[in-house]
């Protein structure tokens, strides 16, 4: 495989969802991302780290590469501290971060990350939960990713769900 690259599994699920659980109406606090992007229109997101809007000026989001914890990741520790933990590993600085639930029978329409943010970063995904396991298609493959498993894919290609 050239677009995908398993780098973690057995992660246990459960004391990230179970965080999630307790946060009251988590997965409707912000809806910007189904909102302004129309590819990503049927998936729910909840924003740990964004783009840090104080260095934008004249730039496009997708063109600003620092990138900052949001105020809503604060309810979220266990998630905050496996992004950190994972990106020193790396030997790399957490980047823009989210939580993202894709309903049954929704979809993420195929894409490709622009910008100068994107050209420059990794995309990584982690199962949290998946009755028959997440499908994902990047370039001319795909996979199926299992809950408790850590995902690299290659966001320079079409990808989507």
């Amino acid at each position: 495989m050239k677009h995908f690259q398993r780098l973690r599994s057995s992660i246990d699920p459960q004391p990230y969802l179970e965080e999630i659980a307790s946060v009251e109406g988590a997965w409707s606090l912000s809806t910007g991302r189904q909102d302004k992007i129309q590819v990503q229109r049927e998936a729910l997101a909840i924003p740990l780290r964004g783009l840090r809007k104080s260095c934008m000026g004249s730039s496009k989001p997708c063109d600003v590469h620092e990138s900052r914890w949001t105020s809503g990741s604060l309810r979220f520790p266990l998630v905050r501290r496996f992004l950190s933990e994972t990106a020193a590993e790396r030997e790399a600085l957490p980047g823009r971060a989210r939580l993202v639930c894709l309903p049954a029978g929704r979809r993420v329409y195929p894409h490709i990350d622009r910008g100068e943010y994107y050209r420059w970063r990794d995309r990584f995904h982690l199962v949290l939960r998946s009755a028959k396991g997440s499908w994902l298609r990047a370039g001319d493959e795909e996979i199926r990713m299992r809950e408790g498993e850590l995902w690299w894919f290659d966001n320079k290609q079409i990808h989507g769900l």
